[in-house]
């Protein structure tokens, strides 16, 4: 491989080019906790002639390649392979343009999704989509996870932020895809392939962004309810009460509020616990005219029985004690001995029912078993943690319950993480064959050689 190293060095330069202990531990492995590989070498080039030069190389010298966005990924998508290189797009995170009045914005892929907000922000615009690790998270990864998180219930996955791309094929052939239109029906939208296909069908390096109007003050509250069907009501009310604005409806079951309290040392939100607590942002354009309507809608839904008590944020750091019930999440490393995570979407009418019976189905299986239920709801997406300690560290007998309930209520395995290699074994639970087929059948037209981020989302 030494011609190949020297190859990848002149393309790159000496200094994008690094091999055995050089390498960071960081790109070694991802966010998932999927076990470290060291790759043949860590490749960071700088342009997008840069990225075509070394698909090239790796094409003509059989080398695999797993591209490397912030490494905040959840599903083991960038993970390096032992025979093959990462191609980190760390060094290109330039924000190329921001044009305020079509609301876009362009940039390299390796441009972190806070950069990226704060572009916007300081044109008056804001991002539709939003993570917890927005520092580190790229823009690229993004698009290539079809990542989700906040705003999700407003705008839309990342796929509905892109306008356009540009692409590097296996080959080395570059797709300039960049077209900053809404409206352009010109055959098969080439863009949307690549958009969730975890840098397995071509190497993401630019794209053009569709940018929203920023809210000029927002309403934050928590809002205790009986029942989940109270939640789908109120949720309901909110949407028809404040059209287009309401931003975030996270739902929590009352043993992931217990943990949160628990774990943070934070009091009771209520004077008493209740079975579900859904926490709400909705934007508008008065600060006192948004909390007056908000106190209504959630007065009316309380005079309705649907709601049992709520409580607006009446400052920014009160907004935000709120929204730290929620961010527990952060906190289940350090209290499941490891938690095993749960990414899924289903009807919104079957998510109670599908939370029931894995509550069941465990309780019969794991007698004390400790899971947390919480998710964005509003938009079908469920999260739930099982401590593996309290289920004697089976977790793979713990993922193929709460698969095989997923596949039982036709949901999906995956809301907005990815497959990336932990998800790859229950992918059957949400595709049929044919569609499998027809993955497979794209794959190979565009990346006939296998090379790009092979083992992961399936086997060829």
């Amino acid at each position: 491989m030494s011609g190949f190293l020297a190859a990848l060095a002149q393309a790159v330069g000496a200094d994008g080019v690094q091999t055995g202990d050089a390498i960071p531990p960081r790109h070694r492995t991802d966010w998932s906790g999927a076990a470290p590989v060291q790759p043949l070498a860590l490749v960071r080039p700088r342009s997008t002639e840069q990225v075509s030069a070394v698909l090239a190389l790796c094409t003509a010298h059989r080398v695999p390649v797993v591209p490397q966005g912030g490494l905040t990924g959840l599903a083991g998508a960038a993970v390096p392979c032992a025979q093959g290189i990462a191609l980190s797009l760390d060094r290109m995170q330039a924000i190329e343009a921001v044009d305020a009045l079509a609301a876009t914005l362009t940039c390299q892929a390796g441009a972190t999704v806070q950069s990226v907000q704060e572009a916007a922000a300081a044109a008056g615009l804001q991002l539709g989509v939003d993570w917890g690790a927005r520092g580190s998270a790229q823009i690229g990864g993004g698009i290539a996870t079809n990542a989700g998180g906040n705003g999700v219930l407003q705008f839309g996955m990342m796929r509905e932020q892109v306008l356009g791309l540009e692409v590097v094929l296996a080959s080395g052939e570059v797709l300039p895809m960049l077209r900053p239109m809404l409206k352009n029906n010109t055959g098969y939208d080439l863009k949307h392939w690549f958009i969730g296909a975890e840098g397995t069908l071509g190497i993401v390096t630019r794209a053009v962004l569709r940018l929203r109007a920023a809210p000029r003050t927002r309403a934050t509250a928590l809002v205790a309810l009986p029942h989940f069907e109270a939640a789908l009501e109120l949720l309901a009310r909110l949407q028809a009460g404040f059209p287009g604005a309401l931003s975030a409806y996270e739902l929590m079951w009352r043993d992931f509020v217990a943990a949160s309290l628990a774990w943070q040392q934070l009091r009771e939100p209520f004077g008493a616990p209740h079975p579900f607590v859904a926490l709400i942002d909705v934007g508008g354009t008065e600060e006192g005219a948004l909390q007056s309507a908000l106190e209504a809608a959630l007065g009316e839904a309380m005079e309705a029985g649907v709601a049992l008590d709520a409580a607006i944020a009446q400052s920014h750091a009160q907004a935000r004690a709120f929204w730290k019930i929620r961010e527990a999440t952060a906190e289940l490393p350090a209290h499941m001995h490891p938690p095993i995570n749960f990414d899924v979407s289903l009807p919104l009418a079957d998510i109670s029912r599908f939370a029931e019976a894995c509550r069941v189905a465990l309780n019969a299986r794991w007698p004390g078993h400790h899971t947390v239920f919480f998710g964005h709801v509003g938009d079908g997406n469920l999260h739930l943690s099982t401590d593996a300690a309290t289920v004697g560290g089976d977790e793979a007998g713990v993922e193929a319950l709460v698969y095989a309930e997923v596949a039982r209520f036709a949901g999906s395995v995956s809301a907005e993480h990815g497959i990336g290699l932990h998800k790859k074994p229950y992918l059957g639970a949400s595709r049929t064959p044919a569609e499998l087929a027809a993955m497979r059948a794209i794959k190979q037209a565009l990346d006939p050689l296998h090379l790009l981020n092979p083992g992961k989302v399936f086997d060829v």
